[in-house]
């Protein structure tokens, strides 16, 4: 459990969206404080602009000769009014020319004259004009004002309440927190969204890297994509396919080594029991062979039905001797090292149903019946080749022993990293004495029942030698009304994830 919250905690999904909500929260504070800090100053600097520019307009309307008609129009009013700018103007002899406030004229005088006292806060003072910060005692509020000389000597004082500028301000700072929090609370969500989408072709890279360290080839990445993560999965996946073939050669290759070192030390005593073993099987079938040639060249019977007799037995001699020469020579090619096995990746499964449908026919004919129960697909490393002539031998042991109900069951399990698959049939059981010894070459537990079918007592010394050289278990288990044979092979790492998931 606290291995799972440690990797939540690590996730690269919540550390970039922890990354871009700090951000996002450092430029939000930042916009706050430049707001209550400097929004205010901004206001002010731009309003100096507002005035400065009607003063140009001002200067440009008013000459000796008297006033434009600029300066009454309407456009004029308007700007004054949008910038909230009050203006008075008056000539040399201190005569109102333009403006209407008894209030301003009475301020203007005094600054001309020097009987207002200078307790304003000069913002920026020319030849011309001078723009300060005042606070008026009799209206106890605060201006912003410009007051100067224009080129016809006339006077003139603009002012700007700054009451409704800080109010401006004070709403324009809480606007923009709220926006501020509404852009938050969307950008979280965004935030979340994105990283998830950034992250999810990640953690698909760690997983299939995960299966691919676990020898598990089929996984691949699909997600997909242009960018650098699509093109790694896409390296992956290439990866996995050299690996896999690589692996598949190097196991290969480690498999004919040992088999190689292990059969050097075997090869002068499996000549000789070879030798002796042939020798003793060959012997019953010639000497069949030669009675029966014996009695047909002296004419025993002379009936054809009695020829035709004898020359059947000595036909089925001659069969089991050849196949029973065919399988030593299998044998033989096995246990000398000269068969090479290649250990592959292969769909067991199949190979188990094809198998037992291909029996099928000669289970029939004993009247029995054969089922397979097992996975759909499920693969297995070995030599397919080898594992069919396994089963092969497996479910002709079982036709031919098939009794009682003339049942045969062929089966397919994983176990633990392991496949087992096992070929059961109904029918009597095997001496517990002669368990360990049916693996030797020519051994027979049923000597009569043996010739009855061609049985040779070959067929399970060379499903020892295939799983000796795959270094794998196999074996043979008694039950109650019946015998089961068995091998395991390595499954693949992908049925083994697939296994996990369903416990």
């Amino acid at each position: 459990m606290k291995k799972n919250t440690h990797r939540v905690k690590n996730s690269i999904s919540r550390q970039i969206a922890a990354t871009f909500i700090i951000l996002l929260a450092a430029l939000l504070v930042m916009n706050m404080i430049f707001n209550y800090c400097f929004l205010g100053k901004f206001y002010q600097h731009k309003l100096q602009k507002s005035l400065i520019s009607v003063y140009r307009e001002v200067n440009e309307n008013v000459t000796n000769s008297g006033i434009s008609d600029k300066l009454y129009s309407s456009e004029f009013a308007e700007e004054c009014d949008a910038n909230n700018i009050n203006l008075v103007i008056l000539d040399s002899n201190f005569q109102t020319v333009l403006g209407q406030s008894d209030i301003m004229m009475g301020r203007l005088f005094g600054y001309i004259t020097n009987l207002e006292h200078d307790d304003a806060k000069v913002l920026r003072r020319t030849d011309n004009y001078t723009i300060q910060l005042k606070t008026d005692q009799v209206m106890n509020m605060e201006y912003l004002e410009m007051w100067g000389q224009l080129d016809n000597s006339y006077y003139f004082l603009m002012r700007i309440p700054m009451a409704s500028v800080r109010l401006s301000s004070s709403i324009s700072n809480e606007f923009s927190l709220y926006i501020s929090l509404l852009a938050a609370v969307i950008s979280i969500f965004l935030v979340n969204w994105l990283s998830e989408r950034i992250a999810k072709p990640i953690r698909e890279l760690s997983y299939l890297s995960k299966r691919m360290a676990n020898l598990d080839f089929d996984a691949k990445y699909v997600s997909g994509g242009d960018n650098e993560i699509g093109r790694l999965g896409e390296n992956f996946n290439q990866m996995s396919k050299t690996l896999e073939t690589t692996i598949s050669r190097l196991k290969s290759a480690n498999y004919e080594l040992q088999r190689d070192i292990e059969q050097k030390n075997k090869n002068e005593q499996m000549k000789n029991e070879f030798i002796a073993n042939v020798s003793h099987e060959l012997k019953t079938p010639l000497a069949l062979i030669s009675g029966y040639a014996e009695g047909l060249k002296d004419c025993v019977n002379d009936d054809p039905e009695s020829r035709d007799y004898y020359c059947d037995v000595i036909i089925d001699e001659s069969a089991k001797m050849t196949s029973m020469v065919r399988k030593l020579l299998t044998l033989n090619e096995l246990e000398y090292g000269r068969d090479k096995i290649e250990l592959k990746r292969f769909d067991l499964a199949q190979l188990v149903r094809n198998k037992v449908e291909a029996s099928r026919i000669l289970a029939q004919g004993k009247e029995a019946q054969i089922t397979y129960y097992g996975p759909e697909e499920l693969h297995a490393w070995g030599d397919e080749f080898k594992v069919e002539e396994i089963l092969t031998n497996y479910i002709s042991n079982a036709i031919n022993h098939v009794e009682g109900e003339k049942k045969i069951s062929v089966n397919c399990e994983v176990r633990g990293g392991k496949v087992r698959t096992s070929v059961y049939n109904t029918g009597r059981q095997i001496p517990e004495e002669d368990l360990d010894r049916i693996w030797d070459k020519f051994f027979k537990v049923d000597k009569a029942h043996s010739r009855e079918y061609g049985g040779s007592g070959v067929g399970l010394s060379i499903v020892k030698t295939i799983m000796d050289s795959f270094r794998q278990k196999y074996g043979v288990k008694n039950h109650e009304d019946g015998v089961e044979f068995w091998f395991e092979l390595d499954v693949a790492e992908g049925e083994l994830i697939d296994e996990e998931k369903e416990m």
